[in-house]
């Protein structure tokens, strides 16, 4: 069983968030994926098997099935380029039809993703995590209120005045997974708008057992279609810096079209690592 490794998103040769790619005949079983995913030890693994002309895919975190992954797609697109050749790859997700768009070199990726919506977040949602995460609301930027954001999978989106506040980013993961598993999220999106279309993100991942991803293609998705949404000044993309407070500086870009609810194209470049 050939499993490759790709870090997608990443700042050249370094960077991005990396992920485990089964391209096989038909999937395992769905114990055995999450077995998988757990040996491989990434937030995520994809796995695809041909149907139709395009591929069914599922995603594994160690601990569940998620909806949909950004990263992993990113690097599914690089891994069937490097098999097939450049391309666009249809991809049938659990609860969507999406595509993503592989090179061989530079090795890269861009995904077209589910369509997006959002809504303002319950203040006792934003309340509690608040808490978990030992902010105060005085530390959240008013121009980017709190929303419940979805572009494929459910995330929160929380803006903060500061990059130190950012930085300072702690929790505790049991008590994320709990809240998080609670409320339905995937990931919690901290977010500081360096200019209208430079921002920095944080993704605490707890439901998913992970305490944070280097890079999050699912809630750059998420986010651009809340700008969208906020009639935010985004001038049609917006560049996104994550991982940096990890040590695994990972950019990602999101191109915004018009139209509400639509697809939002994220891309960004990959690397395939040792096995």
């Amino acid at each position: 069983m050939d499993i490759l490794k790709i870090a997608a998103f990443s700042d050249g040769d370094t960077g991005g968030n990396p992920a485990g790619v089964l391209i096989a005949e038909t999937h395992p079983s769905a114990a055995e994926m999450r077995q998988i995913a757990a040996a491989v030890g990434f937030s995520e693994t994809a796995f695809a098997a041909p149907v139709g002309s395009g591929w069914r895919v599922r995603y594994f975190s160690p601990e569940s099935e998620v909806p949909f992954c950004g990263h992993a797609t990113i690097a599914l697109g690089a891994a069937l380029a490097l098999q097939q050749s450049d391309g666009v790859f249809a991809l049938r997700l659990n609860a969507a039809d999406i595509t993503v768009e592989g090179h061989r070199s530079p090795l890269s990726a861009a995904l077209q993703s589910p369509p997006t919506r959002s809504a303002a977040a319950p203040p006792p949602l934003v309340a509690e995590v608040l808490d978990l995460f030992g902010y105060s609301e005085a530390e959240l930027d008013p121009k980017l209120p709190p929303a419940l954001a979805h572009g494929g999978a459910d995330h929160l989106v929380l803006g903060l005045k500061t990059r130190a506040a950012l930085s300072a980013m702690r929790y505790d993961l049991a008590a994320g997974r709990d809240l998080m598993n609670r409320a339905g999220l995937v990931t919690i999106c901290w977010v500081y708008a360096e200019t209208p279309q430079q921002f920095h993100t944080r993704n605490p991942f707890a439901s998913g057992g992970v305490y944070e991803d280097p890079a999050t293609g699912a809630a750059t998705a998420a986010l651009a279609g809340y700008l969208r949404d906020l009639g935010w000044p985004h001038g049609g993309a917006i560049e996104i810096v994550q991982g940096e407070d990890m040590g695994m500086r990972s950019r990602l870009r999101a191109e915004i079209s018009p139209t509400p609810g639509s697809s939002i194209r994220v891309s960004g470049t990959a690397r395939l690592m040792e096995h």
